[in-house]
């Protein structure tokens, strides 16, 4: 069964997540306060909405309380996003998500009831930190307190071995999930296919092991 989602705030990371979600399949709701905004939006979507998000009523009246998660992206106002995130809360939406911008607003978001909340610029400057500490990580994902998903072109040593012949669950403990040669990425992953320079690995492990990399 689809889920439903509510995107309220059409700043870049809400257009993004919009945008997405729906080419996914999923239902969107989208709501926000300029209505031209809404309007350029109104195809990308499930349903759009022109709504003062700081208006508790206004808010309600969206019929959130019917959807699976709310994703509150409005990190610049603290306003609203408190308003948002404790209406939705109160209507028993299951999982609230909101964005911020800071430490601070992300202290005050949890304490209104959050259930997640992203802080845009604490989580870009992380990645790209893993991505500074190795020429070969493309992207690093941080999935909780241990597991991590790292995008990466092979070591050098690894280049014309096969994934058969590397044991990188051996020796890394790390498990391969996805491959991409050829400008393909795929699941289907063929142990015995050569290793390129240009060939990339998406790779699962406990950021212990991945550290090792």
């Amino acid at each position: 069964m689809k889920k439903n989602y509510a995107i309220l705030g059409l700043g870049s990371y809400g257009k993004y997540l919009t945008e997405n979600l729906y080419a996914a399949g999923a239902d969107v709701l989208i709501a926000d306060s300029d209505e031209e905004l809404v309007s350029q939006f109104a195809d990308k979507c499930t349903y759009a909405v022109t709504a003062d998000l700081s208006d508790p009523e206004a808010i309600k009246a969206l019929g959130i309380k019917n959807m699976d998660v709310v994703i509150i992206c409005m990190g610049q106002s603290l306003g609203p996003s408190v308003m948002c995130t404790m209406v939705a809360k109160e209507l028993g939406v299951p999982l609230v998500i909101a964005k911020a911008t800071s430490k601070q607003m992300e202290a005050i978001l949890y304490k209104v009831g959050a259930d997640k909340v992203i802080n845009i610029e604490e989580d870009a400057a992380y990645r790209a930190a893993r991505r500074f500490l190795s020429e070969n990580f493309l992207d690093y994902f941080d999935f909780g307190d241990n597991l991590a998903i790292v995008d990466l072109y092979p070591r050098s040593e690894w280049v014309g071995k096969n994934l058969k012949e590397l044991h990188l669950r051996e020796k890394y403990n790390i498990n391969v999930i996805a491959v991409k040669s050829d400008n393909e990425m795929s699941s289907h992953i063929d142990p015995m296919l050569p290793l390129t320079s240009d060939s990339r690995l998406v790779v699962v492990g406990d950021k212990k092991d991945i550290s090792k990399l």
